[in-house]
């Protein structure tokens, strides 16, 4: 928690929020209620405001304890609901595990499509469907730029009724990141619900974070920068996009990257149409890779 310790009197008054894979808490493994519960009541003590859980499998069972436990420290529990795409993953389904959200009591839901897969009329009939029965649950939407759609998809999101839109600032944006922050204001302007903000404070903090960019240079690809449709094909998260490079480029073997990709859907099938997001990315991804 030292890393909180440093942060949060730096910036006192800016809300700090973290994702919690549920019973996973920041791993792989599940831990039991206890532990789940302790590092949740730590990380509150710490400085964390809100907790964003998820659950891979959108199993909301493994966020009940989490959920509990960020209300009982006095923070906020936002529920997410992990969105993919395959037979079963329709816009009705993903309403219906909001309805269970709310009965978890949460704060607020985010709908995360971690792998950029999420397009603006599919994303319009899910926030509509929310809202129209939770209206008095903040609705964020959560995407990547990996396949190109999120500009388009949080525009549809607003029309809906998001309340929120999660957004990234150059050179961290667009690509496997999420949309840029002045790109998301040009694409909102002349709409009622655009928000107003200093476009020449954005532009400093471009310019502070071209710095750090720049020292982190040898773990950054230019080609995580770069739109590509065939993302919609391979359902790959920008995160585990970005692994799989390095990884490969550890072990010389850079050129199996498309091979790579194209066995993550034949791996999904076979395991049930399971969303690609931690830990089941890395699981369905380190078996693309064997």
């Amino acid at each position: 928690f030292a890393r909180l310790d440093a942060l949060k009197p730096l910036t006192p008054k800016t809300p700090h929020m973290m994702l919690l894979r549920g019973q996973n808490i920041v791993q792989y493994t599940s831990f039991p209620d206890d532990v789940v519960e302790a590092f949740i009541r730590c990380s509150a003590n710490h400085g964390m405001d809100i907790f964003r859980i998820f659950d891979a499998l959108n199993d909301l069972r493994n966020l009940q304890t989490a959920v509990r436990a960020v209300k009982a420290a006095g923070k906020h529990a936002q529920g997410t609901l992990c969105f993919t795409t395959s037979p079963v993953h329709t816009p009705d389904m993903f309403v219906r595990l909001a309805d269970g959200l709310a009965d978890l009591e949460v704060d607020s839901i985010c709908l995360k499509d971690m792998a950029g897969l999420l397009p603006p009329s599919i994303a319009y009939q899910i926030v509509r469907g929310i809202k129209d029965r939770h209206s008095d649950l903040p609705l964020v939407v959560h995407s990547h730029e990996t396949a190109g759609l999120a500009g388009a998809t949080y525009l549809a999101a607003v029309e809906a009724g998001a309340d929120a839109v999660d957004c990234s600032i150059v050179p961290f944006a667009n690509g496997t990141g999420q949309p840029d922050t002045v790109r998301m204001l040009a694409l909102l302007q002349g709409n009622p619900r655009a928000p107003v903000y200093d476009l020449a404070r954005l532009a400093r903090l471009r310019q502070h974070f071209e710095g750090v960019a720049s020292e982190l240079a040898s773990v950054m690809s230019p080609v995580n920068d770069r739109v590509d449709s065939d993302a919609l094909s391979f359902q790959v998260p920008g995160g585990m996009l970005s692994n799989f490079r390095n990884q490969l480029k550890e072990m010389k073997m850079e050129n199996k990257l498309d091979e790579v990709l194209s066995e993550i859907p034949v791996v999904r099938k076979a395991l049930g149409w399971i969303p690609l997001v931690t830990p089941t990315s890395q699981i369905v991804g380190t078996q693309a890779m064997l």
